[in-house]
């Protein structure tokens, strides 16, 4: 048992990265910048904000006793423009992965191997976190990818920036030797 806790243990702290790194965007965007359309195809962060909320909502609300795709929801209409502020947006934001992590840490590592549902799609616990540590982390990706877009040149890194890679290494060694 103490792989499965160790598993949910660090697939939390994964999640929480990720949420971190949309909060950190966040942080640098201007309202405007959440409603952006970097082109006709692409999606504005509110737009995969919406659609992130939808799935977090309908995969993990009665996590292991009903299927991951709720009937209540609507996930063509996550990728429509909805009339919403970024205070808006950033509720949804909080409210779904409120919703995960709630969830997360009421597993019990017994539940790791339990079988769900997701579309009908038998999987067990362990896969289905999988999926979604797959799933999450790309639209993070996006969401951070847009802001950078916006923001341009007063954009600030979320982790080592260009060019500082030697000095970032230097400072973990120089970190790792004083303890």
């Amino acid at each position: 048992m103490a792989f499965e806790q160790a598993f949910l243990k660090d697939s939390i702290k994964r999640f929480k990265y990720y949420k971190e790194l949309g909060d950190k965007t966040f942080e640098q965007l201007e309202d405007a910048h959440f409603f952006n359309q970097p082109s006709t195809e692409s999606n504005s962060i509110a737009i995969i904000v919406q659609h992130l909320y939808g799935n977090m909502l309908s995969r993990w609300t009665n996590f292991l006793t009903e299927d991951g795709e709720k009937e209540w929801r609507r996930r063509d209409a996550e990728f429509e423009v909805t009339d919403c502020t970024k205070q808006d947006i950033i509720s949804f934001w909080n409210e779904g992965w409120n919703c995960l992590l709630k969830t997360l840490e009421s597993l019990t590592p017994g539940d790791l191997e339990r079988i769900i549902t997701i579309r009908t799609e038998p999987l067990t616990v362990y896969d289905a976190i999988l999926r979604q540590l797959a799933h999450y982390p790309y639209h993070v990706g996006q969401i951070v990818y847009v802001g950078r877009l916006a923001k341009n040149e007063k954009w600030i890194s979320l982790s080592i920036p260009k060019g500082n890679s030697a000095q970032y290494l230097d400072s973990v060694k120089e970190a790792q030797n004083k303890k």
